[in-house]
């Protein structure tokens, strides 16, 4: 049994000079451990090497009961120990709103004095739900996500398509075919994983759309039909959601906010009533440039952003039009209409 003890404190010796772990060096023990008992139980009573390590199995047996034991008692406390430890404080808890990493990713809006702080956590607890995750979507999306805004929906029943990539640049071609929620989702999620993403793959329809919008802060139309931008505009005004609005054609583009309960029109003040039939084509009828989604697109994610944190002058009352061949940007005044069917009694 010397022989066997003294092989033991050679090898916890010579762990302890290559500097092994703990771990290691108990590991080479127990393998010991293992080849003595194993050889007491093979070996015939009486052969030599028997004998040298220690002639019988019972001694192991009890060292190795024993052993365990403590290591049983070890686990034991620790695990007593752990449990009448208090819980550690929260992350957020130890260092305020936002934790080092968001601290880094936010760091240029939270050091812009309109922004500040101040402005990154209204941006961090705001909920915005976005109509569509086509072309006007997908540079919303984006730029939502990237700037923090805490909970994003998205709602939309289309499936990207290879004539959506020149300006929906949001998808890619690898995930042609998946639906668009869905492929925007993980582009969001890539982009920025602090953020909550809530994808709606289905159409808005009128038994979902006031109880959707509830749910949410403030909403943003990036649609491309007239039904859905009705449908939009009347559940804001049932339910005092501000709405942020664009659209988009061939060269031009426009943006505004609609917000009858801060006195500004609503979206059928301003457009009453639908344009004749062919004198406004679709994107798909009358094409529309690439780059100018992204362009009407940006100015409404800045708008959102201005929104929520109450930073600078907002389109509450006017409307944005850009012109891309002329390279022009106006904006006019726009007013509520008291006898508006739709926001008049609000």
């Amino acid at each position: 049994m010397a022989l066997v003890l003294g092989l033991a404190a050679l090898l916890w010796g010579v762990g302890h000079l290559l500097r092994l772990p703990v771990q290691a060096r108990a590991l080479m023990l127990g393998l010991l451990y293992v080849a003595v008992l194993s050889l007491q139980v093979v070996l015939p009573e009486g052969a030599e090497l028997r004998r040298a390590t220690g002639g019988s199995a019972a001694p192991w047996l009890l060292i190795g009961g024993a052993v365990a034991l403590v290591l049983l008692y070890r686990e034991g406390l620790r695990r007593l120990r752990a449990r009448a430890a208090p819980p550690p404080a929260p992350e957020t808890a130890r260092q305020g709103p936002f934790r080092d990493v968001e601290l880094e990713r936010y760091a240029r809006h939270i050091v812009l004095r309109e922004i500040g702080g101040v402005g990154q956590k209204r941006l961090k607890e705001a909920k915005v739900l976005v109509i569509g995750a086509g072309g006007l979507g997908a540079p919303v999306l984006l730029y939502l996500a990237g700037a923090g805004v805490g909970t994003i929906g998205v709602i939309d029943d289309d499936t990207v398509s290879l004539s959506n990539l020149a300006r929906q640049v949001i998808h890619t071609d690898a995930r042609t075919g998946m639906p668009k929620v869905f492929s925007a989702e993980r582009a969001m999620n890539d982009l920025n994983p602090e953020v909550t993403v809530k994808p709606y793959n289905r159409r808005l329809t009128p038994e979902i759309a006031e109880a959707l919008v509830a749910e949410y802060d403030l909403v943003i139309d990036g649609s491309d039909n007239f039904d859905t931008r009705e449908l939009v505009n009347r559940a804001c005004v049932a339910t005092g959601t501000p709405l942020l609005s664009g659209a988009i054609g061939q060269w031009e583009g426009q943006v505004s906010l609609f917000d009858p309960v801060r006195g500004a029109p609503c979206r059928a003040c301003v457009f009453p009533e639908r344009p004749a039939p062919g004198l406004v084509p679709s994107c798909a009828e009358g094409g529309v440039a690439g780059p100018l989604p992204g362009v009407i697109g940006t100015l409404l994610a800045t708008e959102a952003v201005k929104e929520i944190t109450q930073a600078g002058d907002g389109l509450a009352g006017r409307l944005l039009i850009y012109d891309a061949l002329a390279a022009e940007m106006r904006s006019v005044k726009v007013r509520r209409d008291p006898a508006c069917p739709v926001c008049g009694g609000v």
